[in-house]
């Protein structure tokens, strides 16, 4: 049998502390993929009065405005609607869980409350105008 030599006793260290490390890594994504948001996850209604604007948000009855159309199933906002004084804001969840409105496309936030208060945000007192459907 021979004898370990410090060469091989460091080279096994450092393959050992390596495979260590990645494993960790890895234990520590998943923890933090599961931590977040995903796109299963529902958000909680809303009702609230929000720089003089009321908005409001809630779970839709599925159809939506598109009728099932080509994104496979009503709402681009995973059957949840957003309203500015009673206007639907059109808002959509990206494949992240971030969610994204008419109003602020390029501007993606948690929740479907805070792309609403983005929107009255952004409108600066204007009306919202309904969505065109077709």
């Amino acid at each position: 049998m021979p004898e370990l030599s410090r060469r091989r006793a460091l080279t096994t260290a450092a393959a050992l502390a390596a495979t260590a490390a990645t494993a960790t890594a890895a234990t520590g994504t998943a923890a933090a993929h599961s931590a977040n948001a995903t796109p299963s996850d529902s958000p909680d209604a809303f009702d609230e009065v929000y720089k003089g604007r009321r908005i409001q948000g809630r779970p839709s009855s599925g159809g939506g405005h598109h009728g099932g159309g080509h994104h496979g199933g009503g709402h681009h906002g995973g059957g949840f609607a957003v309203y500015v004084d009673g206007v639907e804001l059109h808002v959509m969840r990206n494949a992240d869980g971030s969610w994204i409105s008419v109003i602020s496309h390029y501007a993606p936030v948690p929740t479907p409350r805070a792309a609403a208060r983005a929107a009255v945000d952004e409108l600066q007192g204007a009306r919202l105008l309904p969505f065109p459907t077709n």
